[in-house]
């Protein structure tokens, strides 16, 4: 009799510990599935330095229609370098370089104290601006073959940057403005001239410029509309962020 009892508390214990066992399982089942529920969506993330956008095709023509007569006249060159500070023995990258227009006016502006650093990602181009360098006697013009997120300047060699008309072609903006960030001087600043437009249209916002250039680390100084009669075109200042 005393076994017939035995056995039937032990039955009940291990009924009631099974009980127990999936109701504890249940319970914490229940937590993830609420956890889980709670859990909010992540936000893209932007620190890639991705933009969704459109810009243009880099211009690949005759570089000849950088030469106008009037270009200098209608962008008023010599008040954007005073802007910049460009003056005797500083060192100055242009970036886009194209067929050397600017470089050529900043290695005046700098003299043979100062450095041109004329960037391109177009070989082609690049040899142009060397036969020119060359043919016009600017021994402070230095070509440098950038890539499309690298202008591949060295650290901390520069005291003015401008992108002229250019910035619409960069396809990956966000780096090249981060690396070119590496290349100043303290106090450096970097201009940008360009157009209001779409960014496939060789133009782009002036907002979504200085939006890009605040991701990469860069404050707006100043802007200016005088770059073209039309008020197409801007020239917006920034220096980095402190």
């Amino acid at each position: 009799m005393k076994k017939f009892v035995i056995a039937i508390v032990l039955a009940k214990l291990a009924f009631l510990s099974a009980v127990g066992l999936t109701a504890c399982q249940t319970a914490q089942l229940s937590s993830l599935e609420t956890s889980a529920a709670v859990t909010p969506t992540p936000t893209p993330n932007k620190a890639d330095g991705s933009i969704n956008r459109p810009t243009s095709e880099p211009y690949t023509g005759d570089l000849s229609i950088f030469e106008s007569e009037d270009r200098a006249e209608n962008l008023q060159i010599d008040r954007v370098m005073d802007i910049l500070k460009i003056a005797e023995g500083k060192s100055v990258a242009d970036l886009g370089a194209g067929s050397g227009w600017f470089s050529t006016r900043a290695a005046k502006r700098v003299g043979a104290k100062g450095k041109v650093f004329a960037v391109e990602i177009n070989q082609e181009y690049i040899n142009y601006i060397n036969d020119r360098a060359k043919k016009e006697n600017f021994t402070n013009i230095q070509t440098v073959l950038g890539t499309e997120d690298n202008p591949k300047l060295p650290d901390g060699s520069v005291d003015a940057v401008l992108i002229l008309k250019t910035y619409h072609e960069i396809g990956q903006p966000i780096k090249v403005l981060e690396n070119l960030r590496k290349a100043l001087k303290k106090d450096a600043l970097l201009g940008i001239i360009d157009k209001n437009g779409k960014g496939d249209d060789h133009g782009i916002d002036k907002a979504q410029v200085i939006e890009e250039a605040k991701r990469a680390g860069f404050a707006l100084k100043e802007e200016f509309d005088f770059t073209k009669a039309d008020g197409m075109d801007y020239f917006l200042v920034f220096r980095a962020a402190k």
